[in-house]
């Protein structure tokens, strides 16, 4: 049964559409209920009369808003160990599916971490020795087993195309009020500038000796929580004060300039006190490209708008977010979720999207301190099988469509249960995500200049509509 027609309304002569832009439309559709997963699906172009729908969506090139950076997932140690235990031609497919802009869903951007984090096999730091303020003994190499290899082969899945960032969850030991890197401390103010040079060293060491090219940085991962994992306290006037003091000037005197750095790394609810602390101080501001947002505790989306009223000049990323718990692994809700936060968060100025671990094990791991989670990819290391979940064909429905240069153009209307974002692509190309996450199938109409398309989105399902210029 086809779930769309594409119907383009009577009373248009051809004359008419002759002087318009005429597009040739498509949709791909992944529902919970029937085997669809990013399937293309018949799209059929006739003449017939249909009243205008009240249900219209309405979309407008003409009103751009934030410039789209990418979209992409976090390179763990502890997803570069799962896919690891696959064998190679199935650890490939999995990168190729992620990375391959044509047989897989185009991701664009990477996160990965400086020294460990929670998702890694055990605690580690690049430069380990107590006291080491000049850093001597700073080294990849804890990084070289599992980390740099999956890093590695991301970038050439992608075909070269891969931006990548990378935050910390702690600085070593030595250098923190606790003598650990988990359990929360604070940066020692007397190895603020040791730490600082850290980053340095970092992005240097990945250049010279991996030629791999760092994009972006955070300054510290989730500031203000106090995990029982990796995690280093900062309060937004602490982060200013290490940003404008230290670590922007030992980048900018590197000349590292040109890496995007961000701030916050951090939850929506706080977004706008750390945004007024950092961006609203000219010394530390200048620095800073701008703010990494985490889904977790609110869903203020809107926060970030508020934001980018007060410093427009700002970028906002999001950077992180999963499904905690490890306990309802392949829930259908949580692709659904990701389409949600993907909708309500570039609705409101965010620029791009980060997921956390590109793939877990069948626990949701492996994690040091057992924070198990869901993934987008699940891999069983005891049968080798690969498992693509909900999360990875609803994200897939946005990257694989939506290109780095994109513009998020204006769109509304619709039925209320709907929840829609429009795009337009650097080659003129119309980009609809509609999302339909309730018990029924739901019926619109999309509008577009002179064109008119009657659209049905099923139950539990997600559609993105692509218009080319013919």
């Amino acid at each position: 049964m086809k779930s769309l027609s594409l119907l383009v309304l009577a009373g248009l002569s051809t004359a008419m559409l002759s002087a318009q832009t005429v597009r040739s439309w498509s949709v791909v559709e992944t529902a919970r209920y029937n085997d669809h997963r990013l399937t293309v699906i018949d799209a059929s172009v006739k003449s017939a009369d249909v009243a205008k729908s009240s249900n219209a969506i309405v979309i407008d090139p003409s009103q751009r808003f934030q410039e789209i950076v990418g979209f992409g997932g976090a390179l763990t140690e502890s997803s570069a160990w799962v896919l690891a235990q696959l064998p190679k031609e199935k650890r490939a497919e999995v990168l190729r599916r992620y990375y391959d802009p044509k047989e897989g869903i185009g991701y664009t951007l990477a996160r990965t971490h400086i020294n460990s984090c929670d998702f890694s096999l055990s605690m580690w730091a690049l430069a380990p020795t107590p006291g080491d303020y000049d850093l001597h003994d700073f080294t990849l190499e804890p990084m070289r087993k599992w980390v740099l290899p999956l890093i590695h082969d991301a970038i050439k899945a992608s075909g070269n195309n891969l931006r990548l960032m990378a935050s910390p969850w702690s600085p070593p030991a030595w250098m923190k009020t606790n003598n650990r890197m988990d359990d929360g401390g604070s940066l020692r103010r007397e190895y603020a500038p040791a730490w600082a040079n850290y980053f340095v060293k970092f992005v240097q060491a990945m250049k010279a000796e991996e030629k791999i090219s760092v994009w972006g940085l955070s300054v510290q991962n989730e500031p203000q929580a106090h995990q029982v994992w990796e995690s280093c306290l900062y309060t937004p006037e602490q982060e200013r004060d290490f940003v404008k003091n230290h670590l922007g000037s030992a980048l900018t005197h590197a000349g590292l300039s040109d890496v995007k750095l961000m701030a916050h790394d951090h939850n929506r609810d706080i977004l706008e006190k750390n945004a007024d602390a950092v961006f609203g101080d000219a010394e530390s501001a200048k620095y800073l490209w701008g703010a990494a947002l985490h889904w977790y505790v609110s869903d203020d989306f809107a926060a970030s708008s508020r934001v980018h009223e007060k410093f427009p000049d700002k970028k906002i990323l999001f950077t992180e977010g999963c499904f905690e718990g490890g306990k309802n692994l392949g829930a259908w809700e949580h692709g659904e979720g990701y389409a949600r936060h993907m909708i309500g968060d570039m609705k409101n100025w965010v620029s791009g999207y980060i997921d956390w671990n590109i793939a877990l094990d069948e626990r949701g791991g492996p994690n040091h301190v057992g924070n198990f989670c869901d993934a987008p990819v699940i891999v069983d290391t005891k049968t080798k099988t690969v498992r693509y979940q909900s999360g990875f064909y609803y994200i897939g429905h946005f990257s694989k469509f939506v290109k780095p240069g994109a513009y998020r153009i204006a769109s509304h209307g619709g039925p209320k249960e709907l929840e829609s974002i429009a795009f337009q692509n650097p080659d003129g190309s119309l980009v609809l995500v509609a999302l339909n996450p309730t018990d029924a199938a739901i019926n619109f109409t999309l509008h577009v200049g002179n064109e008119f398309l009657a659209c049905t989105v099923p139950a539990h399902a997600i559609h993105t509509y692509q218009g080319a210029t013919r």
